[in-house]
Parts: C-alpha cells; structure tokens; sequence
C-alpha cells in the first residue's frame, strides 16, 4: 500500500477501493466547528443500512442529534459522571478489563496521551482527556443506536447493531467525516433519552461521535495497533500448510 492511503490529509473519495479505505479509517477525537449538513448523514446511513442483520430482522433506529440538544446532552452527562455519579445505561457493562484486554486498552491510551503530551503524573490532563469522552469529544454530530426492546434479552440485535456501527464509521470516512464509537458519551442513556425524545420500547446501544476532522488534533494522528491473526485465528480442516509447500515443490 502506497504512503499515500496512510496520510490523514489524504482526500477522501466515493470511489476508494475497501482495502484502501479499511485500511485509511481511524477513530478521529478531535473535530472542527463545522456543521454537518444533514443531507451527509443521510447518505452516509443509508450506505451503512446495507449491514447484515440476523434473518434481515433490521433492528436498529438511530437518533441524529446535533445543536442545543446535543450540547445539553453533553453537558448534563459530563456534569452527573463529574459530580459521582453511576453510570446509567441500558445495557450491561462487562465492568474493569484485565489480562490482555486491559494490556491493549492500556495501549492505546498510552499513544493518545503521548501524541496529547499528557504525562502520566499530569492528572487533571487525564481527567481532562476522560471529560472529553463524557463530552462526545464536542463533535458537531451524535448518531444515538437504539434496537426494539422487544428483542431483548438477545445477542443477535446487539451483533446487528455492530455491524451497522462499522459501516457507519467506514461510510462516514467515504463522505470526508471522522467517527469515533463512545460508550461514555451515553454512560447516563437516562438523559439521552429524555432530552433526545427516545422512545422507551428501544434500549440505547451507543453513540458515534461524527464530524469534520480537526487535522491538528494531534491524537487524531494515532492509530490503534492490531495483533497478527496468528495470535487469534485457528484453521481447521484446510491443508497443512508445508504439505502443500513440499507438494508443489514435487
């Protein structure tokens, strides 16, 4: 892959091959004060509608939240989490992560915070760095995933709802906007959904932050590292590979 496709500069177009625009895509925390036309995220749902659902049941809404509304979200979420709160939200947290779980989560803040320059003693930069999430990084956009409370207690919605985030993330790139998936921008999904008018037969999945990429913002330059499918990948039934290997020698 040429140099190219790595920059953050790079201009985004329609006819970016997958390779090239999985590869390009990056959770982008920094955003610039510009507003996003809603025809744009309209074309980019509508791409990212054509995700895989469990028998095409499709159940997922979203809520496209900007302005006051969002700002008063923002506000409130970040003031109760400020104040000790409890997180409220619709769905289970799986809680602290340990092992290599934690060791990657640790990973990427690492780069995050060596790319802010934020030292590890530095704690109001820390804390700082965790409001921002509270805060939906302030971008300009905030796409609310909800599913049919109906389905629940089920890990199928929740998988759809997964494979929409993706395409909504990879599609938003196609369209020049950064993405960044943020379970701490719902951490009170009560507030969410009284100040988004969300329905309460449909539980609150997450949120995309969504805008136009601040190229300045430093930690928008990092990327998250990926293990060698060695290390999670297993192969069972094809050919030994150095049978195949010896075979074609012969």
């Amino acid at each position: 892959m040429s140099n190219e496709t790595e920059s953050p500069n790079r201009a985004r177009t329609l006819s970016m091959d997958f390779e090239t625009l999985v590869h390009a895509r990056r959770s982008v925390r920094g955003f610039k004060d510009q507003p996003v036309p809603q025809s744009v995220i309209e074309e980019i749902i509508d791409l990212a509608k054509r995700a895989p659902s469990s028998m095409n049941t499709q159940p997922w809404h979203i809520h496209v939240v900007t302005g006051e509304p969002l700002e008063e979200i923002r506000s409130r979420n970040m003031t109760a989490m400020m104040d000790g709160a409890q997180p409220s939200r619709d769905i289970p947290s799986h809680g602290k992560y340990e092992g290599v779980h934690r060791d990657r989560q640790v990973g990427i803040a690492k780069k995050l915070f060596a790319a802010m320059g934020i030292a590890r003693e530095d704690i109001p930069m820390r804390q700082d760095w965790v409001l921002r999430g509270f805060r939906q990084f302030d971008a300009p956009v905030s796409l609310v995933l909800t599913y049919d409370r109906v389905l629940d207690i089920g890990a199928e919605c929740r998988f759809d709802l997964g494979a929409l985030s993706y395409g909504l993330v990879l599609a938003a790139w196609t369209r020049g906007l950064g993405a960044v998936i943020n379970g701490q921008g719902i951490q009170r999904s009560d507030v969410v959904r009284e100040v988004a008018d969300i329905p309460d037969d449909q539980v609150i999945m997450t949120c995309i932050a969504m805008g136009y990429p601040d190229e300045t913002f430093a930690a928008n330059s990092v990327r998250s590292d990926r293990e060698d499918i060695g290390s999670f990948v297993r192969f069972v039934g094809f050919p030994d590979t150095a049978a195949v290997a010896a075979d074609r020698v012969q």
